[in-house]
């Protein structure tokens, strides 16, 4: 008898300084519906301007091609399986949110609340006027409230008749969705669902305390900062500042007049307490990052001078929406930061700084598998995906599961790849 249920799952996080693809078989106990998921295959590919990308939207579409391809063929080799279809994140500035309500007459009234009435009071709140440029991401419930009882987190079952809901709604550029899926059909894959990296990051960094509590997360990725807000265990805000990690990277570059690649070197170093480069030690000898330049610079010059105000300015935006939107008062547990900027150094101490509460570094958890490299910040959002993909059902009744095969790397083509996967069961 069969006592789990196992399905592949993909998830493409399409960031602004690198691509990710994670591969993953999540089992669920049909005996007491608990999940597991277990990372069997991972890849990483370079991303950026000169790779197609920017900022998270598409700028070259055979560049980005070709960086998706290079991330998802070597996550299938590893995994030994192959994916036709996959759980995508959305960041980038194009993002916007707002709050909506939607009220419906309860269909029964002298019954119970059912799945329909929950339906279609969510489709009352996601029916807002957009523009043609733009379309819904996400219509997510913050609270239900039955005959002016509000506070309610799950109204079926229950008796009324009148339900209404409280939703937040995320809403994306049409452009930059249709970019990358046109990018993932190149490569023969198909969108599963799309999802905002400020959920998926924290899906995989919260608490489910913190969300109750109220919380601030704070996505640093290489060009955009994602924030997400929790209050009462749901989110309650999103915004996406056009500003990340890559942004003191550059300013490394100018300052100590060295190439990017240098840059990215020594602020990954120092974040990651190199041991070239002792706490202590007030002159910093350059050459040690394994980079071809034989000068010393005083660590207060890089930390002080270069480093620690692009953060502070990174925070104090951060700092600026929370207090437009009225909502700094409301985060009691704090600031988590996560992300590939969460590793720059001194970024806790500049965020305790500039927000004036409590701040912790946010590790993604809740998997198992291959997960040695990718239990740190700059993985949240694609482990979030795999969280996310993890609450929902497969969309048939046929296994996510493919034959195992190892498909030949072939480049940008990628046409010859949706031939064989066309062909697989």
């Amino acid at each position: 008898m069969m006592r789990a249920k196992s399905r592949i799952v993909a998830a493409i996080d399409i960031g602004s300084e690198k691509i990710t693809t994670l591969i993953a078989n999540i089992q669920t106990e049909l005996s007491d519906l608990s999940t597991s998921i277990n990372v069997i295959g991972v890849s990483t590919s370079e991303s950026g301007e000169g790779r197609g990308i920017k900022k998270g939207q598409i700028v070259n579409l055979e560049e980005a091609v070709e960086s998706v391809v290079e991330s998802v063929e070597s996550a299938e080799r590893m995994a030994g399986y192959n994916i036709s279809k996959a759980y995508v994140s959305l960041g980038g500035a194009h993002i916007l949110s707002q709050n909506s309500h939607g009220v419906v007459a309860v269909s029964n009234p002298e019954g119970e609340i059912t799945h329909e009435d929950i339906e279609r009071v969510i489709e009352a709140a996601s029916a807002v006027s957009l523009p043609p440029s733009r379309i819904l991401l996400h219509v997510l419930p913050k609270e239900y409230i039955v005959d002016g009882d509000g506070g309610i987190k799950d109204p079926l079952r229950m008796g009324g008749v009148r339900l209404e809901t409280e939703a937040h709604l995320i809403t994306a550029s049409a452009s930059a969705v249709k970019n990358i899926e046109k990018v993932l059909d190149e490569v023969g894959i198909k969108v599963e669902e799309f999802i905002y990296s400020g959920i998926a990051a924290s899906d995989a960094v919260l608490t489910k305390t913190e969300k109750e509590l109220g919380c601030v997360m704070i996505d640093i990725g290489g060009g955009t900062t994602s924030i997400a807000v929790y209050e009462e265990g749901a989110l309650t805000y999103s915004y996406v500042l056009p500003i990340g990690s890559r942004n003191v990277t550059k300013d490394l570059a100018t300052g100590l007049r060295v190439s990017l690649e240098s840059a990215e070197k020594i602020k990954l170093s120092l974040g990651n307490n190199d041991k070239k480069v002792p706490e202590g030690e007030e002159q910093i000898d350059l050459s040690k990052f394994g980079i071809d330049e034989d000068k010393k610079v005083s660590r207060k010059t890089i930390v002080e001078g270069i480093i620690r105000p692009r953060l502070n300015e990174i925070f104090s935006m951060v700092k600026g929406q929370l207090e437009k939107e009225k909502l700094i008062n409301k985060v009691p547990s704090g600031a988590v930061i996560t992300g590939g900027g969460a590793q720059v150094y001194g970024v806790e101490d500049s965020g305790k700084r500039m927000l004036s509460m409590a701040v912790r570094i946010g590790k993604p958890r809740g998997v198992q598998g291959l997960v040695d490299e990718i239990i740190n910040p700059s993985f949240s959002v694609p482990i979030g995906i795999l969280i996310n993909a993890s609450k929902k059902e497969p969309k048939d009744h046929l296994t996510s599961i493919s034959k195992r095969i190892k498909l030949p790397s072939i480049g940008i083509g990628g046409k010859i790849s949706k031939i064989f996967k066309d062909l697989l069961p």
